[in-house]
């Protein structure tokens, strides 16, 4: 199999209004991926495409009844009042450089033949410590889009970040621009060592605000509560409770640093 794309619309009557895009696929932390989930599960969107690709990771994911399902990405659409919105979401990016490139050139393909007029993928900024300010940094395909999206707290520096941006969060935004299609990388920033809710939250609220709409966020609130009590017990177990001293003496690795997506 290369790769499998099943429609569950009729696509060619689909018709969508202001529709955008959002990508939020497995990165550093899981900041883009539970993002997108939670977008998935809050605004009731509904699947209509799966991807399926020999790019993916030789494996079936187990369900809760105990049946499998094999790895892919799925895309959903959501309508709310001020746009359609068509949430890329899954369970693994490619594991080899072609993949990246042949999934994002189907990916893109999905943004053109739906009429998409703007793309946000979200991913992780790993900082390597602990925080309880979390931001979100910006790259995007043109510099009018940068001036907005700074107007809405997004932060973008210059050369950041360094080593650039690795996966289908940065593939995507050149393919964009070769489609006319604005486009922008939002990544929250994190440890980089564990999932991050509370980042996720932090980059959902901006991505809210951007698209000028609401999502409950009470199963990530939920999320953040436990992962605070996993945050606890590493305190207690690996460092006695100075986990920030922790951190600041195990610098991330180096994919780990250039790894956004």
């Amino acid at each position: 199999m290369k790769e499998e794309i099943i429609y569950h619309i009729d696509q060619d009557t689909l018709e969508l209004k202001n529709p955008v895009m959002i990508v939020g696929l497995p990165g550093v932390g899981h900041v883009g991926k539970m993002a997108a989930d939670h977008m998935v599960e809050a605004l009731g969107a509904k699947k209509i495409v799966d991807v399926y690709s020999e790019h993916f990771p030789p494996q079936v994911m187990v369900k809760e009844d105990s049946t499998v399902e094999l790895v892919g990405n799925r895309l959903y659409l959501a309508e709310t009042d001020k746009a359609d919105l068509l949430i890329l979401a899954g369970d693994s990016q490619s594991t080899d450089p072609a993949g990246h490139y042949k999934l994002c050139e189907i990916y893109l393909n999905f943004a053109s033949q739906f009429k998409v007029n703007r793309i946000f993928t979200l991913g992780g900024y790993p900082t390597g410590v602990m925080s309880d300010e979390n931001y979100v940094i910006g790259a995007a395909n043109n510099i009018n889009m940068i001036e907005e999206l700074k107007e809405k707290g997004i932060q973008f520096n210059p050369s950041e970040p360094p080593g650039g941006i690795v996966g289908a969060s940065g593939l995507i935004l050149s393919f964009a621009k070769l489609k006319n299609i604005d486009a922008a990388c939002l990544m929250g920033t994190t440890t980089g060592y564990i999932a991050d809710p509370k980042s996720s939250k932090a980059l959902l609220g901006k991505l809210c605000g951007i698209l000028d709409i609401e999502v409950n966020m009470d199963a990530l609130n939920e999320k953040i509560k436990d992962m605070d009590q996993i945050v606890e017990k590493i305190k207690d177990s690996v460092t006695g409770g100075e986990l920030d001293e922790y951190y600041e003496h195990t610098p991330a690795s180096d994919e780990d640093l250039i790894y956004f997506g």
